[in-house]
């Protein structure tokens, strides 16, 4: 329980009315979940505004109500406080009312369009190795040690987002490993949230449905390194053109990597098969069973950050080479009759580009490699065409298939993405919008030695068709495809 007035500190007051020395016990933006004693949190959001429910809050037990329009008519024995931005004051009651956990953490962030699952997982396993007491917020699931917490957002709500971090600090944790996704920032989730550590990883097309201009998307990524302070470290992928853009007003301390140009941290790909990578970091071989140029790009950025929060170089080469593929990235399955299957959450034109390049390069070329590929609905219609692209150009099949479709029609999804087609290749794509089926047709043109691609869902168990999710697993799936062809 904490004193109304003891949490507003940084909520940018504008005006108090009402007994702000209320004893409270949680807060909500959501009225539906407000208790007694609570307070309620009006933002105005995309779908609906908070300052609707202000009265329905009251009624379900709210003493304290925030919000950026005062009503006409303000209750008796109800604190109102007016701010200039509910989101950001959102923030910080949140940070306030759980004791601003994140202080007592060494918290690192990683934001990026590709990798930023990977990257922050491997952090967290390779830190549990290393013999502490660890945290991970990602889009998989958030962990305290070994505990599993499921996961919604790539980036939680401040609320969920600060009382987890309370767990953490409550059960001794020291390290926790934080994906940062542009939403978060854009929307202030992350406001007073303190960071050790920033990491980005690269930027490409992605979200557009939500921010409009790869401009804008670019802004929102770079806010974060704009908020990291002094004491904190900014680690930048400088192969990617914007990485120096990112950090380029960061007030902490600069740090690059790179595997293509001069940087402070660099790694050198000596062999690259489907059995591992062969890497040279800080001037040492290692060996890994992660497969791709980009594990190659991740494992140097966990072996930079590692080194960033004072870690040994052995140890962390050590543990770093017995490191595993994260769920639903890079996953492959090789059945009794030789065909392999790689599942894989790749839906970005560039990651998809990633992962066929992987491929192409390390097949020996006698191989036809299959792609079942698909987009989500209501999201960025523009990389449609660019995914159907990149597929085609490093595929000899590619099924079109359904993603999550959302409220958007299946067929009205593949049909964005087959404008992206060149004529020349026409010939090798074919469409079968039930997901199974595809992966069921991918398996059934597959011969001996063949490559299978699964991409776009990963370690996702559903898909998500006009706001219901239906229990659906690609490595699951296909496993019992495979089971059934080779009896």
């Amino acid at each position: 329980m904490k004193l109304f007035k003891n949490i507003l500190y940084k909520a940018g007051i504008v005006e108090l009315h009402g007994d702000t020395g209320i004893a409270i016990e949680s807060i909500h933006v959501d009225s539906r979940e407000v208790t007694r004693q609570s307070v309620f949190i009006a933002i105005r959001g995309t779908d609906t505004d908070g300052h609707l429910y202000i009265n329905t809050a009251i009624e379900k037990g709210a003493v304290a109500i925030v919000c950026e329009v005062l009503p006409e008519k303000m209750a008796a024995n109800i604190a109102y406080v007016k701010v200039s931005d509910p989101q950001k004051a959102l923030a910080y009651l949140a940070d306030n009312f759980y004791n601003n956990p994140s202080s007592k953490l060494k918290l690192v962030g990683i934001t990026g369009t590709n990798g930023k699952t990977t990257v922050a997982t491997l952090l967290y396993e390779l830190f549990r190795k290393l013999g502490y007491k660890v945290g991970l917020v990602s889009t998989i699931v958030n962990k305290i040690q070994g505990r599993e917490i499921p996961s919604t957002h790539t980036t939680p709500g401040p609320i969920k987002l600060n009382h987890l971090f309370s767990q953490m600090v409550n059960e001794g944790v020291e390290y926790c490993f934080m994906e940062v996704s542009s939403h978060a920032i854009d929307q202030k989730r992350i406001e007073g949230i303190s960071f050790i550590g920033g990491v980005f990883t690269n930027i490409t097309q992605d979200h557009l449905d939500y921010h409009k201009t790869f401009k804008s998307y670019i802004e929102a990524k770079r806010k974060f390194f704009d908020g990291l302070s002094p004491t904190a470290f900014a680690l930048y992928n400088c192969d990617d053109v914007n990485g120096g853009v990112m950090v380029q007003n960061t007030r902490a301390r600069k740090y690059s990597m790179a595997l293509k140009t001069m940087a402070d941290y660099k790694v050198k790909v000596l062999e690259n098969h489907f059995d591992g990578l062969h890497l040279s970091i800080d001037n040492k071989e290692i060996y890994t069973a992660m497969v791709g140029l980009f594990n190659a790009y991740n494992l140097l950025t966990v072996f930079a950050v590692g080194d960033l929060l004072e870690q040994d170089h052995m140890e962390l080469l050590t543990n770093i080479s017995m490191l595993g593929s994260v769920e639903g990235r890079f996953q492959f399955h090789k059945s009794d009759n030789d065909i392999m299957v790689i599942v894989d959450y790749a839906h970005t034109p560039d990651a998809l580009q990633n992962v066929l390049k992987t491929i192409k390069d390390i097949s020996t070329g006698n191989e036809s490699i299959i792609s079942v590929v698909g987009c989500g609905g209501d999201r960025d219609k523009g990389k449609r065409p660019k995914m159907a692209s990149k597929a085609c150009e490093y595929s000899d099949k590619v099924i079109f298939t359904s993603d999550n479709p959302r409220s958007e029609s299946p067929e009205k999804i593949i049909e964005d993405m087959k404008k992206g087609v060149q004529p020349i290749h026409f010939k090798k794509t074919i469409s079968v919008v039930d997901r199974r089926e595809a992966i069921k047709t991918a398996c059934n043109l597959a011969l001996p030695g063949d490559i299978i691609l699964i991409a776009g869902k990963g370690h996702e168990k559903y898909q998500e068709i006009n706001g219901e999710r239906f229990p659906f697993d690609d490595q699951k799936v296909v496993n019992e495809i495979l089971k059934m062809l080779e009896k």
